[in-house]
């Protein structure tokens, strides 16, 4: 299972929010760059970098930063990015620039037709970030709850060839109150690609029960405020999935 440290860019500073409300932001670094380098230096294998600002806007803003996190943790280390990928000129651009995965979110809800064209063009390179709230998913930085269900729209996502699912359970995120694993599951068992779990996150015991049903398809998990806090050992935590 990887285990994938977030990096939240806001202003071209490394920030945590709490349930997708760009109000309510810690920051916890001035620079990112040398907070990818810090995450890189302890083991990680896979990046998840999100321009919020780009997210918010539907267009990059943070391009220069996620430029340097890129040239700075080099080649063995997969970059995964997310925030404002709504064009696919932007998407080779990034892929040009080395990012291994582009996370495609509201972009593939409002559009699907965007999406298959982006898996068509650069298959083995997209993800699809389904961010849900009681099964619900829900668009535009969490702010818009649609009536599509999550397994739903995941199954039909897959058969368009995206690499994997990144599943958020939004009540959760940056609240620190456990992974909800029993919706990542069921939605892990519904689908052939891997589910990347994010949401909640709040120390190593929500490793060892996402360890005890990754057989189910969980092929990482999104570390992040837990992680910045000190509550989460990611040392320890390599180990252990070691």
């Amino acid at each position: 299972m990887l285990l994938i440290p977030a990096i939240d860019l806001k202003d071209g500073r490394c920030v945590r929010l709490r349930q997708g409300d760009m109000d309510n932001e810690t920051v916890f670094s001035e620079n990112p760059v040398a907070m990818a380098r810090k995450w890189v230096d302890m083991g990680a294998r896979r990046m998840h970098i999100v321009d919020l600002n780009g997210a918010r806007s539907g267009k990059p803003v943070n391009e220069g930063v996620i430029r340097e996190i890129v040239a700075e943790v080099g080649p063995d280390v997969q970059i995964q990015l997310g925030g404002g990928l709504r064009d696919l000129d932007i998407i080779e651009r990034y892929i040009d620039d080395g990012v291994s995965y582009v996370v495609i979110g509201t972009a593939a809800v409002k559009n699907p037709g965007f999406l298959h064209d982006a898996c068509s063009a650069f298959g083995g390179h997209v993800i699809v970030a389904l961010d849900a709230r009681d099964g619900k998913v829900a668009t535009d930085g969490w702010s818009k709850l649609t009536g599509h269900d999550v397994i739903d729209l995941a199954m039909k996502f897959e058969d368009y060839g995206v690499d994997a699912i990144l599943y958020t359970d939004i009540g959760r995120d940056g609240m620190m109150t456990g992974v909800n694993i029993d919706a990542t599951v069921a939605l892990a068992r519904a689908v052939r690609i891997p589910v990347l779990a994010s949401g909640g996150v709040s120390d190593i015991s929500d490793l060892d029960r996402l360890l005890a049903v990754e057989e189910e398809g969980i092929g990482g998990v999104i570390l992040g405020r837990a992680l910045y806090e000190g509550k989460f050992d990611f040392e320890a935590a390599m180990a252990r999935v070691a």
